[in-house]
């Protein structure tokens, strides 16, 4: 496990999460821990090593 930084897409606060290094592309929704809000990650990891991460707000 990995924990990773971003800016929520919703309110703007930076948060973090733990990110799983063993599963090469992920792709679900987490709430945001400062406003409740459903954000979709994308992430992705080649040999272990963070090769990309998106952090999307969901259209209600």
């Amino acid at each position: 496990m990995e924990e990773h930084f971003f800016q929520c897409p919703y309110c703007w606060e930076e948060i973090s999460m733990l990110l799983d290094t063993s599963v090469s592309y992920q792709v679900y929704v987490e709430d945001c821990e400062v406003c409740c809000n459903p954000i979709e990650l994308s992430v992705r990891y080649e040999e272990q090593e963070l090769t990309a991460f998106q952090a999307n707000s969901i259209e209600q």
